[in-house]
């Protein structure tokens, strides 16, 4: 007699299939890395493609004239003083005027600790861009999001500033933006606009690297509160000798 039952496999359910459980976890955790990937790459690339709006071109020489918020002043160029001399700023942070012979080392340097204003504002001389930020008003994490802007980016620096009355500022020679949140897109177009935008600063070519002798970036001289009284430098003005006449130029330290 012929047994018409349909065959099973052993201990299984007739007609069912195995579920690749394996292959379905491979392809989910493939499919998490490609969104986090995604999450995190593509917002910075639109960022970035937006800041590349604000380069500055023959047509548009100072494209930072677009930015919402930036703060312009003319400043005269050249003024050096010496330390421990400070400078009566007119702006804080400043951004432009009598400055130390010695720039701060700006090669996308991120210092820890405050630094001294007067040789920050010779780096801006120099085509540099100085982001500064309040750090009793900032998390770690926008410590970080600036930092990224900034480690390792020629004619860059950044350092907390005390007391700064928001929680950032940037600084180019001559241009200002302050602002409350780490991830507002106007930073980066301000860094397109203006680091080493020889429209804007005196000194287009003159260099940001470390001048032996001069300020050492592991070991800065330290940050003072800005300076007023009659021992400080008028900020559009060297000092007459004997107290400190403009110092002859450094070398590699382009015009001055």
């Amino acid at each position: 007699m012929t047994d018409n039952r349909k065959k099973t496999k052993s201990g299984g359910i007739p007609g069912t299939r195995r579920i690749p459980w394996q292959l379905i976890g491979a392809v989910t955790v493939v499919l998490g890395l490609v969104a986090v990937i995604a999450y995190n790459t593509v917002p910075r690339a639109l960022e970035q493609a937006e800041a590349q709006r604000y380069a500055p071109s023959s047509d548009n020489p100072d494209p930072s004239t677009d930015i919402a918020g930036v703060v312009e002043a003319e400043y005269p160029a050249g003024n050096h003083v010496q330390a421990p001399q400070q400078v009566a700023y007119d702006k804080t942070p400043p951004f432009g005027g009598a400055h130390d012979q010695y720039w701060a080392t700006c090669t996308g340097v991120v210092y820890p600790e405050p630094i001294r204003s007067e040789n920050a504002v010779h780096s801006l001389e120099h085509g540099a861009v100085w982001l500064t930020y309040n750090p009793d008003r900032i998390s770690s994490d926008d410590i970080g999001a600036l930092a990224a802007k900034v480690d390792g980016e020629p004619y860059s620096l950044m350092s907390p500033y005390p007391d700064l009355d928001t929680t950032i500022s940037l600084q180019s020679w001559g241009r200002q933006l302050k602002l409350d949140d780490a991830r507002d897109e106007r930073i980066g177009q301000f860094i397109t606009a203006l680091r080493q935008n020889p429209n804007t600063h005196p000194e287009a070519g003159a260099s940001c690297s470390t001048l032996r002798g001069g300020f050492d970036p592991d070991n800065p001289p330290p940050f003072a509160p800005p300076a007023s009284g009659p021992d400080s430098v008028p900020v559009a003005e060297a000092p007459a000798e004997p107290q400190g006449r403009p110092t002859a130029v450094p070398p590699g330290d382009g015009n001055g």
